[in-house]
């Protein structure tokens, strides 16, 4: 089974070939299927005496692929996109064949390198200090429940007392990912903060929001979790001013910038991030609108140290691992075992240059400029929320819930584009969310013209 031979040498052809005709296409956007569709095509797959390496290989191109939905599609509008570089998506091709393990510099040094390079091309846009560091993990929610994990750790170090309940400041416009950590895995207090007219968490507010709490309460909150672009708007809250009431309470101030913290590499926008380089730990998600693959969330601490004390593992055979002075990737978030998720980034960055990258995050905010403007001179739009950064949050004027089901299918359907509803302060309305820098304004106009 693990031998090179003839019969596995044209199967690894035939997958290769895959990939190099993947990536010189435009991508399908193919669709989805039930699973008793899939069943009656599909049929059993795993069997005693296998498939063989050819038919797997048909029967993932031709049935099984079909049934997924390409995230980098230009009119892929839905969630958050994805648009890898074809540099990054070949390069992890490269690194699942290289079985590069990524979790401690003893075995993986030279991945350890290139990671922390890319990290700390992050860290400067947001202008951390040269201590800062941290790692590459699955996704944003894994790298929020790290953060407020070593952020409870630190609060527990270096206070004189420990509250009777712990709690953490947000609201409601934070990613679902942080609540979920906080009430299930951390069993966490949540203190939701009110946001303003478009969601936005305001130093202000979480003053006003915490002096109302009853002390006992008051004296659990260990931290604050600032949005650098929320998933449902795109709207970045008040950073500076949440870092000031987080500094004179003596906070962890998180900043989630999962998705939107790619515009910091934008001068356009760098203004609406003030106050990020106070951040006690930040992430941001280089699958979404970094250009990666699927998946990874680069994690930056502020003082890496305090993460590794919060972290790190210990049994007999990890001592090797666990030397003094070496920096081990597994050491600074939820996790052990790890692939060297953030290799496909840096290599992009390192073959393209951080100035392209800059340009791509521009022509992305432009599209959304150019289109927010479209559904503001549509008579049949009423756009609900003034964007910040590329999610735009609109409703077509006298639709029902059902009306957007019936329009989202046909896009879908025709294969001219994936958009799904979403709600808004209790309103059915949908949103167009870019990130692919291959996406038009007439792809825009294509899709909201289908809403007439």
């Amino acid at each position: 089974m693990h031998e090179y031979t003839p019969a596995v040498e044209e199967t690894v052809r035939k997958l290769a070939q895959l990939c190099v005709e993947r990536l010189a296409a435009e991508p399908p956007l193919s669709g989805t299927a039930a699973w008793e569709q899939l069943e009656s095509v599909a049929g059993k797959t795993i069997t005693a005496a296998g498939l063989g390496g050819p038919e797997a290989v048909r029967l993932w191109a031709e049935v099984l692929a079909p049934a997924c939905i390409a995230v980098d599609h230009p009119r892929y509008l839905s969630f958050i996109p994805g648009a890898p570089t074809k540099l990054a998506a070949a390069f992890d091709m490269l690194v699942s064949a290289s079985s590069v393990y990524g979790g401690s510099w003893l075995e993986g040094a030279g991945a350890a390198f290139a990671e922390n390079q890319a990290l700390r091309w992050i860290a400067d846009l947001a202008g951390l200090p040269e201590t800062a560091g941290g790692t590459f993990v699955q996704g944003g929610t894994l790298g929020n429940l790290s953060a407020l994990v070593a952020a409870r750790e630190s609060a527990r170090r270096h206070r004189s007392g420990l509250p009777r309940r712990w709690a953490v400041c947000v609201t409601e416009e934070t990613h679902s990912s942080v609540a979920y950590a906080l009430r299930v895995v951390m069993d966490v207090d949540v203190v939701l903060v009110p946001g303003d007219e478009r969601g936005r968490m305001t130093g202000t507010a979480l003053r006003d929001a915490v002096d109302r709490l009853p002390p006992e309460r008051r004296a659990g909150v260990f931290a604050v979790v600032a949005t650098a672009g929320s998933t449902n708007l795109g709207i970045v809250d008040d950073i500076a001013g949440i870092g000031a009431v987080a500094r004179d309470n003596g906070w962890w101030l998180h900043v989630d910038g999962a998705y939107g913290g790619a515009g910091l590499a934008a001068p356009a926008v760098r203004h609406l991030y003030d106050g990020i380089e106070q951040a006690d730990s930040f992430i941001v998600d280089p699958h979404k609108w970094l250009f990666g693959p699927f998946d990874s969330c680069a994690l930056l601490y502020r003082d890496p140290s305090l993460a590794r004390t919060a972290h790190t593992q210990h049994a007999g055979y990890l001592e090797a691992v666990t030397a003094d002075g070496e920096w081990n990737p597994s050491d600074y978030a939820v996790h052990l075992t790890r692939r060297a998720r953030g290799l496909p980034l840096w290599f992009s960055l390192a073959a393209h240059g951080a100035d392209a990258y800059r340009e791509a995050v521009e022509r992305s905010l432009a599209t959304a400029r150019a289109g927010a403007e479209l559904i503001r001179r549509a008579d049949h739009l009423d756009l609900l929320v003034e964007p910040d950064l590329t999610v735009l949050t609109f409703e077509r004027i006298g639709w029902r819930p059902d009306d957007y089901t019936r329009w989202s299918s046909h896009l879908l359907d025709t294969q001219q584009a994936f958009v799904t509803p979403t709600r808004h302060r209790g309103r059915i309305c949908t949103r167009l969310a870019l990130v692919n820098p291959s996406t038009t304004l007439d792809d825009l106009r294509l899709v909201l013209d289908l809403m007439r």
